[in-house]
C-alpha cells in the first residue's frame, strides 16, 4: 500500500506483487521512496521481474520506472513502457498474468487476469469502495466503459483486486453495482438536459452535482461531459 490516501485514492494506490522467483509486479504506484523500497525489498530474491502498469496515471506508474530500474526488471504499460496488447501472457512462477485490454477510465487501460487465482486486478476500471470511478478522460470514454465492464464480468472471477480499495470477493454484484450506477448517472444528465435546457457541460454539472470543490468540479464536468456524448450517439 503506497501512502497516498485521498479523496480520489481512497486508501491509496495497492500495488500487487505475483509470482515469487519469476514476479509480475501490477501497478508500482506513485514515485514516494519508502513504498518504491518497500516493493524492492520484497523483489530482492526475485530472479526476474517484469513492472506492469494499468495505465499511465501517477498513481498507479508514477513509481514504475524506477522500481524497474531498481529491479533490473522490464517495463511494460501503456504510456509507460513496452507496449501491452489484450491478451498478451507475462510468465510467473505461479502462473500467467494476462493482459484484458479495458477502456474506459482512461483511453488505454489494462486489467490483469491470474486464471491460476481466479482473479483479475482491475486498476482504476471497479475500486474497493462505493460504486463510481472517473469516467470523462476522452471522447468515446463512456460506451467503452459500460464495455469494459462487461469484458470483465465474463472473465468469471472468484476475486477483484482494486488499484484502491479492498479486495471484492462477490465480483458479479460489484461489477453490476458499477454498471448500475453509471446508467443512473446518465439518466440524471438525461434529465437535466431535457430540465434546463442547456447543453453546456459545466451547468449541467451544477444541476446533476451541485455544489463540489473546484478540482471535483472539473472532473464531474468532464464526466457529464462524457455523458452528454454518449447521449448523443445512443
Amino acid at each position: 500500500m503506497a501512502g497516498n490516501a485521498g479523496p480520489l485514492t481512497l486508501d491509496g494506490t495497492r500495488s500487487y506483487i505475483v509470482g515469487q522467483s519469476v514476479v509480475v509486479v501490477i501497478d508500482p504506484g506513485p514515485p514516494l521512496e519508502e513504498h518504491l523500497q518497500a516493493l524492492a525489498t520484497e523483489l530482492e530474491s526475485a530472479a526476474e521481474v517484469r513492472v506492469v502498469a494499468t495505465h499511465a496515471h501517477g498513481d498507479h506508474a508514477g513509481g514504475a520506472a524506477a522500481l524497474a530500474e531498481r529491479t533490473g526488471g522490464e517495463l511494460w504499460g501503456p504510456g509507460v513502457g513496452r507496449d501491452l496488447w489484450d491478451g498478451q501472457e507475462l510468465a510467473t512462477d505461479w502462473g500467467p498474468v494476462v493482459a484484458v485490454s479495458t477502456p474506459g477510465h482512461s483511453r488505454r487501460h489494462f486489467c490483469f487476469r491470474h486464471p491460476a487465482a481466479g482473479a483479475v486486478f482491475t486498476g482504476d476500471l471497479i475500486l474497493g469502495e462505493g460504486d463510481t470511478t472517473w469516467v470523462g478522460e476522452y471522447s468515446g470514454a463512456v460506451a467503452e466503459y459500460l464495455s469494459s465492464l462487461d469484458t470483465v464480468e465474463s472473465l468469471d472471477a472468484r476475486v477483484l483486486y482494486p488499484g484502491h480499495g479492498s479486495p471484492l470477493a462477490d465480483p458479479a454484484e460489484a461489477i453490476a453495482r458499477y454498471r448500475t450506477h453509471r446508467l443512473r448517472r446518465i439518466e440524471q444528465v438525461r434529465r437535466a438536459l431535457a430540465e434546463t435546457g442547456t447543453g453546456d457541460p459545466r451547468e449541467l454539472a451544477r444541476a446533476v452535482y451541485g455544489n463540489l470543490p473546484p478540482e471535483l468540479f472539473e472532473m464531474a464536468t468532464a464526466g457529464v461531459r462524457a455523458a452528454v456524448e454518449y447521449i448523443g450517439g445512443s
